[in-house]
């Protein structure tokens, strides 16, 4: 089971651990906490400005996650549909039903519903920053690990991260191409992101299943922002992006790390 905050946010980080694991016969789950109504409108209109259509905007990115989950072959879709709650600091993040100002028990009740309906033996979020601080991706961690602590279903749970070592190699290869990474609205400079190579404690390699990955991330084409790493071709985007790297942050089987799958102990 993967937990992620917005449509399009399963293809980068998991979408190659979902189309690994779907192939291998492994039940897959996705959990998408918010309807992506932040993002963008067609023609890459923004929210708040003239012509952004909240509801369509929610249609078209239905529309798209339901494609990316045939491209990853994702055996079953959830969808809490929680009002996506923007960036940071934006004042959707007070509107009724955004995620960010959802209790956090209310939240975690109906993940924890799913998760004793599916029985996951692995669960998948992000860390307690969210990976870079957006508020929905804070709270998919929160929920998450408050639905782990009330069910103990889980045997394993990790957070996606990234090694540096990593991104020193994206952003070269970006600079080649003359693209620079997006950053984050309200910031000066891309914060630091990822962990030291030590610290990741599990390499999945999926470069298998790249072209799904590659795919899935194409079928969110109204987000050009979010998917700028199609720009690097399938290819070079396999070769960049064919290893997921997590943090085992919970294990009751014993495996030694650093490991080089999620189920393992477990098979």
């Amino acid at each position: 089971m993967a937990v992620h905050a917005h449509p399009d946010d399963e293809a980068t980080s998991t979408g190659g651990v979902l189309a690994r694991y779907a192939a291998e016969g492994v039940t897959t789950v996705l959990v998408t906490c918010t309807d992506g109504r932040c993002g963008d409108g067609p023609g890459g209109v923004k929210p708040g400005d003239a012509g952004h259509d909240p509801q369509a905007v929610v249609a078209m990115r239905r529309a798209e996650l339901a494609a990316s989950c045939e491209a990853l072959k994702v055996t079953h879709l959830e969808t809490l549909d929680y009002a996506d709650s923007g960036m940071m600091g934006w004042a959707t993040n007070d509107a009724p039903h955004a995620f960010w100002n959802t209790p956090v028990a209310e939240a975690a009740d109906r993940l924890a519903e799913l998760i004793r309906r599916y029985r996951p033996d692995v669960v998948v979020t992000y860390d307690e920053n969210g990976f870079y601080g957006h508020p929905d991706h804070i709270q998919a961690h929160r929920i998450t690990m408050a639905a782990v602590e009330r069910t103990g279903i889980p045997a394993k749970v990790y957070w996606t991260t990234v090694p540096r070592s990593a991104f020193q190699e994206f952003g070269r290869v970006m600079a080649e191409l003359g693209v620079e990474f997006p950053v984050p609205e309200g910031q000066a400079e891309l914060p630091p992101l990822g962990l030291p190579d030590e610290e990741i404690t599990t390499w999945v390699d999926t470069s298998a299943y790249g072209a799904q990955k590659f795919a899935s991330l194409a079928t969110h084409a109204s987000q050009a922002e979010n998917i700028f790493f199609l720009q690097l071709g399938q290819e070079r985007f396999t070769e960049l992006m064919g290893v997921e790297t997590f943090v085992r942050v919970r294990d009751t089987t014993g495996a030694p790390t650093p490991e080089t799958d999620l189920f393992a102990g477990l098979r």
